[in-house]
């Protein structure tokens, strides 16, 4: 131990009794005013979601391969970056050639087609550099047929009435673990341990999280996960129990509304109602995913122009506004005119034939830039604004001084508006940098949408 000697201390001393009390309170409030440093979900709060499909982002399909995207990424303003699964792919019942992401050999590995953990290591720091986070696609509902805990652990899954461990609707090619079981749930926490600690990651995409797996799971998960590293938690579920515990849930319901009034069976007006439901039901607080495409849909739902036709603008410029947290996918921001093959190779043109990279990139600097686009309590809440027409759906957002005006014609026809005293005056269109005077605004062009901030 050091040695002080008594000048010394007795200068310290005489230091601290200088300080009068309201010099000690000033200190303690300015220490109380200094801002800190925002943590999950509260960081997400004006982040955009990137779904990372390897296989197909690439003709090599390779994380390294995928490298060389990331400085493109970061200038469309994306900042979490979704990794699908990782992992290698079950061999054993598997459908395809190459087989599905969602079918686990081993939780703590990963698939040889695309690299090394060293590479994917190498990819989250990368990520990191840049200033983007990286979340893993985890997949803890069931694992492949080959899957190690199925011979060495049976106990681990569920069985049916004659003993047999069993799986979900046609998906043959997995096996449904049972996490009633405690000794399942530990050994999948510490294989989600494994990729926080040896990799970095910044959270989990949680794969069929509320199917065959109790919430307890992710109270165990989070409490043991969360003092490692601030971690951002994505449920592939749409119910509100899931908030208890993570981040954000799928919107699942609001994007087979907007789909429906693509295809005309429902009115702007109808989506708006769903719109009340859904928060009524949920709150304003939570995260709600938003998007018009993701790899499910895209494979097995169609193309974002299969979907929504001419209108696929206008819908992303909805997704990125109304509320929630928006997702682009894979290709999407290059117009993405295919159907990604699920079980094969099948890589993605990123010919920006259709000129659509600027425009996902305004909306992903418009809702970074505006306070009342924000995720949950962090924005704004919607507020509808009557134009007395069904198929044009207008709102406004507010959030500290900030305010974004929408207006949107969802269907494919020029309709007509009747004018409201909070669209007035002149203002430029976000979008399209045209002066729009809303005092005069009568028509919409099919699917025109106007965005204003205020």
């Amino acid at each position: 131990m050091k040695k002080y000697s008594l000048h010394f201390l007795t200068l310290v001393l005489a230091g601290i009794c200088a300080c009068t009390p309201a010099e000690n309170g000033n200190k303690e409030a300015k220490k109380a005013e200094e801002p800190k440093e925002a943590t999950f979900p509260q960081l997400a709060g004006n982040m955009t979601i990137y779904e990372v499909n390897i296989r197909q982002f690439t003709p090599e399909g390779t994380f390294k391969a995928f490298n060389e995207h990331l400085p493109r990424l970061k200038e469309l303003g994306t900042e979490i970056l979704w990794f699908m699964p990782i992992q290698p792919i079950g061999e054993k019942n598997r459908k395809g050639t190459l087989g599905s992401y969602y079918s686990i050999k081993d939780y703590e590995a990963v698939n040889p087609e695309f690299g090394t953990l060293e590479d994917f290591k190498a990819t989250v720091d990368k990520a990191h550099e840049l200033g983007m986070y990286v979340i893993l696609d985890w997949v803890p509902n069931h694992t492949a047929w080959d899957h190690p805990w199925i011979t060495k652990h049976p106990e681990y899954y569920a069985k049916d009435s004659l003993g047999n461990i069993t799986y979900e609707a046609d998906w043959t090619d997995i096996a449904l673990l049972d996490h009633t079981r405690p000794e399942t749930r530990k050994k999948m926490i510490d294989a989600m341990r494994f990729w926080i600690n040896e990799t970095d990651i910044d959270g989990f995409r949680c794969d069929h999280a509320g199917h065959e797996i109790p919430l307890y799971f992710w109270e165990e998960a989070t409490a043991a996960l969360d003092p490692l590293k601030d971690l951002f938690w994505l449920a592939e579920w749409d119910e509100p129990r899931m908030h208890l515990e993570l981040d954000a849930t799928y919107n699942w319901s609001i994007l087979h509304a907007t789909e429906d009034v693509a295809k005309g069976k429902h009115t702007a007006d109808e989506l708006y109602e769903s719109i009340e439901k859904d928060l009524a039901h949920y709150g304003h607080s939570p995260f709600r995913l938003l998007m018009t495409t993701n790899h499910d849909e895209n494979a097995w739902a169609g193309t974002v122009f299969e979907r929504y036709g001419e209108g696929h603008k206008a819908f992303a410029v909805f997704t990125f506004t109304i509320y929630g947290i928006p997702m682009i996918y894979s290709g999407q921001e290059v117009g993405l005119n295919k159907r990604l093959a699920f079980f094969e190779k099948d890589s993605i043109n990123w010919h920006d034939e259709k000129g659509l990279t600027d425009f996902y990139k305004k909306l992903v600097s418009l809702r970074k830039n505006n306070a009342a686009l924000w995720s949950g309590q962090y924005g704004g809440v919607p507020a509808k604004i009557d134009v007395d027409n069904e198929n044009v759906l207008a709102y406004s957002r507010k959030k500290d001084g900030n305010e974004v005006l929408v207006i949107l014609n969802l269907s494919n026809q020029q309709q007509e508006i009747a004018q409201n005293a909070e669209l007035s005056g002149s203002h430029q269109n976000y979008m399209t940098g045209e002066q729009v005077d809303l005092s005069g605004l009568k028509t919409l062009k099919p699917y025109e949408y106007i965005v204003i901030i205020k």
